[in-house]
């Protein structure tokens, strides 16, 4: 994995029926959970197109704003553009020497910004033909855009959050938000507010400027923020549960789910009414779920090893997933949900 796929696995050894362990025991076994921590039975909804081997490991999917396309970005820097319905590859490039942390569409599905570990933000045009490239003051960790407002946030590895115009990658403002790197960014409906976690255990509530707001901190690391498609609530992912914020109270509620490891990427859909998560480290589920209780509406495919990344399509009509096995699948929802924002 690269650096910014390193994760932490802790193996304890225990006793066989009352016995110890050998030590050879104790050199296989954690290598052969290693190997299968992430591993699952295929059970869900069977995915409508499947691409094996598209990535050595998948780090982001997303769809643009017309729901004709989605890319895909991996460990190793390579972007690759699809077409729907048929979710056919149309282009690839390699876009960043290490991992591919963000992707947006931008200029009405006209371009596409990608964000790397390698620190640089570069824009092309729907053909691949490079655009404009910067290099940031650290590795990025996150990014995620917000088209119709001009704005990209980007968190980075030394707990810096940055705040660009996404028509021409002008820095509008800064701020060192945490002491750990940065984990997820988030930006509100109509760009008003943004949000980050961090390795330090943080979520905070930026104004763009000059405030910041230290939300009630969870009880572990949030992996991924999304906030509602009214503002008014943000959801982050962790270890098998949701974190919820009432921003106007802010109080946090923490809501069980049935995933067995970290919730990596979790996204609104159905106006708000569903929240599609996937997750990891022992886990490769994907569900739709209700964004209050966390209960399950809709099951779909697991996936070889550890979940990397998920997007539905703006309009509910398609969903996309990526992960560590390196594929990338599509799948068309019958009976889509309402405008997502």
């Amino acid at each position: 994995m690269n650096n910014s796929s390193q994760e932490s696995y802790k193996v304890h050894a225990a006793g066989m029926n009352g016995r110890k362990i050998t030590a050879s025991w104790l050199f296989v076994l954690p290598l052969l959970l290693l190997l299968t921590a992430c591993a699952s039975l295929q059970t869900g909804e069977p995915a409508d197109v499947i691409h094996e081997g598209v990535h050595s490991g998948g780090s982001a999917i997303v769809f643009s704003e017309s729901g004709n396309f989605a890319a895909s970005g991996g460990w190793e820097g390579t972007v690759r553009l699809w077409q729907l319905p048929a979710g056919d590859e149309v282009l690839h490039w390699q876009a960043h020497a290490d991992s591919v942390n963000g992707i947006a569409f931008v200029d009405d599905d006209r371009q596409i910004i990608t964000a790397g570990f390698d620190g640089v933000l570069a824009r092309r045009a729907i053909d691949g033909h490079l655009l404009e490239r910067i290099t940031t003051p650290a590795p990025i960790t996150h990014m995620v855009a917000d088209a119709q407002a001009d704005r990209l946030l980007t968190g980075h590895n030394d707990g810096t959050v940055r705040l660009w115009q996404a028509s021409d990658f002008a820095l509008i403002s800064e701020v060192s938000a945490h002491r750990g790197a940065v984990k997820a960014v988030a930006i509100a409906p109509g760009a008003g507010s943004f949000a980050s976690s961090a390795a330090d255990g943080t979520v905070v509530l930026w104004d763009g400027a000059d405030r910041l707001t230290p939300l009630e901190t969870p009880p572990a690391d949030a992996w991924t923020l999304a906030f509602s498609p009214d503002g008014r609530v943000l959801t982050g992912g962790s270890w098998f549960r949701l974190f919820r914020w009432d921003l106007a109270s802010g109080i946090m509620t923490t809501i069980p789910t049935e995933h067995h490891g970290i919730i990596k990427s979790i996204e609104y859909t159905d106006n708000g009414n569903t929240l599609a998560t996937i997750s990891r480290q022992t886990d490769s589920a994907v569900y739709f779920m209700d964004p209050i209780s966390g209960a399950v509406t809709r099951r779909f495919q697991r996936h070889d090893l550890c979940g990397g990344d998920l997007s539905v399509s703006p309009q509910g009509r398609y969903l996309a997933t990526t992960s560590d096995d390196a594929s990338v699948r599509f799948w068309v929802l019958d009976g889509a949900g309402e405008q997502r924002r």
